[in-house]
């Protein structure tokens, strides 16, 4: 079985879409593997969930508030435990979704705090493989509930690279989840049309699938960035430094807008980091500002993308046009 890095656990998955700096080259901010949750020959199973056990850690607070976690004297039960504090009225977490997590993170064998509420949300695309204290602590819960979990060490630690934490694969982990926002594998946005501006390229993007992108015929590409709201969302703003969840399709001025990559087509949003560098220069300056709920047309000329280098199916120098519908921010 391939393990996720520690820091995977406690801040954002892996980048698929990535920076080129001056030399072409690309960086990802998190190379990260997902792992499965099925056991190696070399890792005790998985145990089946339960409700409770004894002993118990007692939590306090509530939901979106700081939780405490006050450790029992006695050993773990070595049982793994799922128990829903408090349910929220949100969407259903499935199985296929992207889930943005308050958490905080304690080791019952050391009593070490791993991570707490003043910590970055986690955001967990589940289709991409998740440690089971997570997959089970999420997947068929509310929006608004928080989740007890109770992870022996072949739900958690036994799958983690746990090098970064400095905790052992047998170590028991407590989680307390708070789920603040999911978003569906079919999302779209969600706000008021736009009148869509002349010169740019047209955009249909009216079925759950990748958008259809129409270049404007004998019409040069810019060569700055262009910024084009077609839904305008009614949530909050887009701040650097917050993990975004989009749906988004990617084509090329150069060829008339044939889609070369799409969300629709992966089966799954995508999430990334956004204003700090992780992503092209284009996506970090036409993203930031924008609402939550909105859909957003990027034309983005070779020095705010790839630059000189080509990028598998993109050619060198090529101007990108992404249509982005923004999902979630955390």
């Amino acid at each position: 079985m391939r393990r996720i890095a520690a820091a995977a656990l406690l801040v954002a998955p892996a980048l698929l879409l990535t920076a080129c700096g001056s030399s072409g080259k690309s960086t990802s901010a998190d190379s990260a593997s997902s792992p499965s949750a099925s056991a190696s020959p070399s890792q005790a199973p998985v145990p089946p969930v339960v409700d409770s056990a004894d002993p118990m850690p007692v939590v306090g607070g509530s939901f979106g508030k700081s939780a405490t976690v006050a450790l029992p004297k006695d050993k773990p039960s070595g049982k793994f435990v799922v128990h829903t504090l408090s349910s929220g009225s949100g969407q259903t977490v499935g199985a296929k979704d992207v889930a943005v997590t308050k958490l905080l993170v304690k080791d019952w064998t050391t009593g070490k705090t791993l991570t707490d509420y003043s910590s970055a949300p986690l955001v967990d695309p589940l289709a991409q493989g998740s440690i089971a204290a997570l997959e089970k602590g999420l997947v068929g819960h509310k929006v608004g509930s928080r989740v007890l979990v109770v992870a022996p060490p072949a739900a958690a630690a036994g799958q983690m690279d746990t090098s970064q934490l400095k905790i052992s694969a047998s170590d028991t982990l407590v989680f307390v989840l708070d789920i603040t926002q999911d978003v569906a594998p079919d999302a779209q946005a969600s706000g008021t049309p736009q009148t869509e501006p002349a010169g740019l390229p047209k955009v249909d993007a009216s079925g759950k699938k990748a958008a259809t992108i129409t270049v404007p015929s004998g019409v040069k590409a810019p060569t700055t960035l262009k910024t084009a709201v077609l839904v305008k969302g009614h949530g909050p703003k887009v701040a650097a430094g917050q993990t975004v969840v989009v749906q988004y399709t990617l084509a090329t001025w150069a060829n008339g807008g044939k889609s070369l990559q799409s969300t629709w087509d992966s089966g799954s949003p995508f999430s990334t980091q956004i204003g700090v560098g992780s992503v092209v220069k284009g996506w970090d300056q036409g993203l930031v500002g924008q609402t939550v709920g909105s859909r957003v047309l990027l034309v983005i000329p070779p020095s705010l993308g790839y630059g000189s280098s080509a990028q598998g199916s993109i050619p060198a120098n090529s101007t990108l046009v992404f249509v982005v519908d923004i999902l979630g921010a955390a």
